[in-house]
């Protein structure tokens, strides 16, 4: 059942105290999301199933509420902020364009070429200008940088504290709901999601397991979990484009190292199997990334049988052309 890493059982005051602060401030334009058990989930797992889901925001996806807060904290810090740049596979630069509308600043959003098209029309609908430029998020997010020094904007990175506490939110709802999860299953991006995880089970006290959810086709921070440094990979290819990294950030593996169960590598076919089960058993649409915490739970059902598993559905985000491909491939078998 993977690695021996550690986890504290003694809650932290002080660091409840804050992620509380933060969820503040996300509530302040949005309210908590759904997180339920599936009868149909359980049955075809054998597990108990909680879905938290984040493809409830008022962006389809868990980031808006790093977003809200990192805003929220930077205007404290740099209030005469003239806008922000950053890089995205769509649902990071949703949550900033989202968030700096509510303060009429600019947002540059910089995507790969290629990107998923319905998400690069939500940015726009959102008030960002849209950039493509590179063949991967890595390219794309070293163009931003340089944007932000061309233009005089304030750059976001895509994994920062800030960012983390906001997330971390969703996090509490689910502990706070249900804090006798065996464990837990997230998909790895660039860190914040499951990072804030691990903040607010620590912070809780709690001995949930967590578990972080990778690609096989960008697998780069299992293989520096198993490595214990950062390995960086060539190429991120999968169709969850939310989890398509090659480039691990050190701060949040540091953070992996210390608290994670393990980390469960998935195929694309097994996302896309789980994609079609969220659908039938729940009727929610689930974006590849949101899919492969359900696709890791499947692969290691025997781990689980009989126990209460928390499944991360961090976005919904998925484009109709790709939501296509996927159910024609099963009516195909």
């Amino acid at each position: 059942m993977g690695s021996t890493a550690r986890h504290v059982n003694q809650g932290d005051a002080d660091a409840l105290l804050a992620l509380r602060s933060a969820a503040e401030l996300v509530y302040r334009s949005m309210s908590p999301t759904l997180f339920r058990a599936w009868p149909l989930l359980e049955e075809a797992t054998g597990v108990h199933c909680w879905v938290k889901h984040e493809n409830h925001s008022p962006v389809g996806a868990f980031k808006i509420r790093g977003g809200l807060v990192y805003m929220a904290r930077l205007l404290q810090r740099e209030p005469e902020i003239r806008g922000l740049v950053s890089a995205t596979r769509g649902n990071h630069g949703q949550s900033l364009a989202f968030a700096a509308a509510q303060h009429g600043l600019r947002s540059v959003i910089v995507v790969p070429r290629g990107n998923a098209l319905e998400k690069n029309a939500a940015m726009r609908s959102l008030g960002a200008d849209l950039i493509e430029f590179g063949n991967d998020f890595d390219e794309a997010r070293e163009y931003a940088a340089q944007l932000a020094a061309r233009e005089g904007l304030h750059f976001v990175a895509s994994f920062h504290p800030d960012l983390v506490d906001g997330v971390a939110s969703y996090a509490l709802e689910m502990f706070e709901a249900k804090p006798d999860l065996d464990a837990i299953f997230v998909p790895i991006g660039l860190g914040s999601g499951i990072c804030g995880v691990i903040k607010a089970r620590n912070a809780l006290g709690l001995s949930t397991k967590i578990y972080g959810v990778v690609s096989e086709g960008a697998n780069a921070y299992a293989q520096s979990f198993r490595a214990g440094r950062v390995i960086q990979t060539d190429k991120a290819i999968t169709m969850a484009d939310g989890i398509a990294t090659r480039v691990p950030q050190a701060n949040a593996l540091d953070m992996m190292l210390t608290s994670l169960a393990d980390i469960v590598e998935v195929s694309d076919a097994e996302i896309e199997e789980a994609i079609r089960l969220y659908l039938r058993a729940t009727h929610n649409l689930a974006e590849g990334a949101g899919a492969a915490p359900l696709a890791a739970l499947l692969k290691h059902s025997d781990w689980f049988k009989g126990r209460s598993v928390g499944l991360v559905l961090c976005g919904g985000n998925l484009d109709t052309a790709v939501l296509a491909r996927v159910l024609a491939d099963s009516l195909g078998r």
